[in-house]
Order: C-alpha cells, then structure tokens, then sequence
C-alpha cells in the first residue's frame, strides 16, 4: 500500500484511534484480514466471521509486525476502531485508489472472469508495473484487499469483479471506479439466485454504467446480451470476438496437437499470429479480451500477440496440465464449475486426448437452481457425443443426473459410472488408469475434487501405476 499515517487511515475511515502511541507511525506494508500474511509495517483488518473473530489475533499480529488492527472494538493493543470494518476497508480503498492515479481495468462475466483476468495482468505487465486480484478474491472484501496492495509503482489495477445479486458490481465500482470495463458472457453461472440470464445480464451491465465518458466499455460481439450493454454507457465501446464487426478479432482459429490455441489476431492498428501455452479453444475469447484492453491501453497487435503467447496459468486448479512420469496428463481444473466452463473444459480434454484415452472426473455444478438437472444432464450427454472415454460422476443427486445424461445418450457400458466420493474416484483411477490416459477433473469448489488431482500426481510419482 502506498504508506499512510495512522492518523490519516483513521481521518479517511472515520475511527477513533486506541493504545495507539505515536499517531504518526505509518502503515507501509499491505493491508491483510489473514494473521498468517502479516509482514512487518501491515494493517491487520479484523472480521468477525462465522467461526473466528479476527479481534482474538491482535497480539499475534503485532508480535508479527502489524502496525495496528483495523478493529470493530478496542483490543488493548494499537487499534483503529470503526463501527464497519467492511465499510471503512472500502472507504480507504476509495481514497488510496484516488491518490494513485493508475489507471484501473475491472472485469465481469459468468465464466472465464480468472482465466482472463491473468491473461490482462500477463499483458500489461510488459507495458508497466501492474497489480492484479490474486486467484478469485472478487468480492466487496477481495477487491479493496487488492486495491490497497497497489503502490506508488503500480500503473495499471486489474481488478475482476464478481456478482450475486443486482447492485453487487454498482457497490464494486464505487468503491474503485474503473476507466476500462470489460464483460466476458453472460451464462447461467448462478443462475439459481439471479433467477434468469435477463437478470444476470442487468447485474453485469452495471460495470459499463459506472464508466466516465472518456473511459472505453470492451464487449463480447459474440454474446447478444453483452453487446446490447453499448446502450448502458457514455463510454466509447470496443468489441472482441469472432465476429466480423469485432475490433478485436480472431481469425484461422486452430488448435495444435496438444490443444492449444493458434490464431491470427486482428486490431485496428494491425495483426499478429498469437500461439497460447494454455489449453482449450475457449481461451481464444479470453485473449482477444485481454487484446482489446491492451490496444486500448496503447499496446500494439504485435506487443501483444508476443505477451499472449508466453502467458501461463496464475491461479490454482484452473487448467493446470501436469504430465506424470508413466505418461498419464492430469488436467485440474477443480476450482469451479458451471455449464460454460464444463462444456469449454470437455471440448479441450478431447483436443488433448487425440488418440489417447481420456476421463472426464466430474461433479456438482452449483447455483443452478431450477436448471441444475438439465445442465447437468446435457453435460453427460456432451460427454458422449464428443467420444471422452469415460465419464466418472462424482458425489450426489447432481453427479447422478451427469451419468444419467451419459446414459440415455447412448454411454450403456463402462464408459460412464457414478461414484460416491472422492475417494472413490480416486480409488477407481488408480486401479484403472494406463500410461498416456488424460484425465480432466472439475466440479464446483465446494465438490473439493482437487483432492483427486493431487492423489493421482502422488500416485504417479510413486511410480504406484504400471504399464498395462
């Protein structure tokens, strides 16, 4: 964080100061709500959560370095007491946003939103100094958390910015207001609470409202419920996609033989042929996204096809390819699950998989409401149609209606079974799998299906499955 006195976090928040000697003392390393991330010169900010009350860690995190804490009530250690400790985490991001002058990008989206917020951060950090949310810390917390770890250095913000209800993005982009908006898709990602994609596209749009008029608001071309929010903004608009009225565009659109995307990228100030390190044809729109901000930002086609080309993978569990020794590629992507993000992570394990075997380790796709049985059905039966060797169906009633799915769509032999657990899977994996197999593993966070992964990489380097 840019360093702050005491005094004026608690001027800028409206807390009265206790135990605090020297009001002076400034606050130069980042802002934590984790005791474990304190670092000498931090602000600790106490929460009181459902299990632990941050308030119990105040000798801790000052025996660590904490200047102070960042308190709802007094805790006989340096404190600045506020009646919200949400509220004034935002009201110093606001301010310390303000005083940094960077320029801040914020992106929404029904999937695609971390994938792509890595793939912007990747790009414009060959531009200038640049701090990014870290992993999926989207919320009214995460964001500030990431604002405030911005210094004097930092140019541009990459914030990602998530939704659950109308208002949710309003109250994001008040507390740090973008100069480039950018909406990914419109899904059914959460589809149970909004109620609908009308619903879910009103909820998305409010990033583009909250852009000045000298801002620019970048769209999918692809996706009519994202272009129609050009209507929703003074901001100059800028589309990406496939499309050929898109500004940003691809073209010979390919994947190579180990599944990773290969095209020509087309701006308006010209093109460059763009080969990823990441797998999947539908990165293609992630990165002509992330083109799009960079041109804006006044990188050229040719800066940019080079950035995207040596991007990797930032956050966890997100497509992460590891190759065992035996020859049996692990694709985690367990971080989360919705229809999109299932159907774009089948269609890239059959351009791995090319003669190969390949296992779709699936489980519960959350926050669908109404919706669940028929996503979760059509995912099965995408699974067959696209030929994936074997469907494993993990967990409940959602994992049932997967291999259901499966079943009615034709898979009525072995290439499709329906487990308990993750154990079983893990179970029925290593009994199973063979030298050169693909295995996807996915389901939403709280299936906890990356404790598959990361048994068959320990199975694999202890060297647990033979040649058959």
């Amino acid at each position: 964080m840019i360093a702050l006195s005491l005094a004026e976090i608690a001027a800028v928040v409206g807390g009265q100061t206790h135990d605090i000697p020297d009001p002076s003392v400034q606050v130069t390393g980042p802002v934590v709500r984790d005791s474990r991330e304190v670092v000498p010169g931090s602000l600790f900010a106490a929460f009181v959560g459902e299990r632990v009350d941050g308030h119990d860690f105040a000798p801790q995190v000052i025996e660590a370095g904490a200047v102070a804490v960042l308190a709802s009530r007094p805790v006989g250690l340096p404190a600045i007491v506020v009646e919200d400790v949400q509220a004034a985490l935002g009201a110093l991001a606001r301010h310390v946003v303000r005083r940094l002058g960077a320029t801040l990008v914020a992106l929404t989206g029904s999937a695609g939103k971390t994938s792509t917020k890595d793939l912007i951060a990747q790009v414009l950090r060959h531009k200038a100094p640049t701090v990014f949310t870290p992993g999926s810390l989207n919320n009214e917390i995460g964001l500030p958390l990431t604002a405030l770890s911005a210094t004097e250095e930092t140019q541009f913000l990459v914030l990602e910015m998530g939704a659950r209800g109308i208002g949710h993005i309003r109250y994001l982009t008040g507390l740090t207001p973008p100069k480039i908006g950018l909406v990914l898709n419109v899904g059914t990602a959460h589809i149970g609470e909004f109620g609908g994609r009308e619903q879910i596209a009103e909820a998305k749009g409010e990033l583009v409202e909250g852009l000045p008029e000298d801002g620019a608001a970048i769209l999918n071309a692809d996706d009519p419920l994202v272009r129609a929010m050009a209507s929703r903004t003074k901001a100059k608009v800028v589309l990406f996609g496939e499309s050929a009225e898109a500004d940003v565009r691809a073209e010979n659109v390919r994947l190579t033989d180990s599944g990773q995307p290969s095209f020509r990228l087309h701006t308006p100030s010209g093109a460059s042929d763009v080969t990823m390190r990441l797998y999947g044809e539908h990165h293609v729109s992630n990165a002509l996204a992330a083109a799009a901000v960079a041109h804006e930002l006044g990188m050229s086609a040719e800066e940019i096809a080079i950035a995207l080309s040596e991007a990797g993978t930032l956050s966890r569990w997100r497509m992460e390819v590891t190759e065992r020794p035996d020859g049996v590629t692990i694709v985690n992507d367990a971080y989360n699950a919705n229809p999109e993000s299932m159907r774009a992570a089948l269609r890239a394990l059959v351009a791995m998989g090319k003669g190969r075997r390949t296992w779709a380790v699936l489980g519960k796709m959350a926050e669908l409401g109404d919706e669940a049985l028929a996503e979760h059905d059509a995912v099965g039966r995408l699974a067959v149609r696209l030929n994936v060797s074997k469907l494993v169906a993990v967990g409940g009633i959602e994992a049932s209606w997967l291999q259901l799915g499966a079943y009615n769509e034709g898979s009525w032999g072995e290439e499709s079974v329906h487990v308990s657990d993750a154990q079983a899977a893990i179970d029925l994996l290593r009994s199973e799998l063979r030298p050169g197999d693909v295995v996807l593993v996915k389901a939403s966070r709280s299936v906890g299906l990356e404790s598959v992964a990361q048994a068959l990489l320990e199975a694999g380097a202890e060297g647990e499955v033979a040649a058959r």
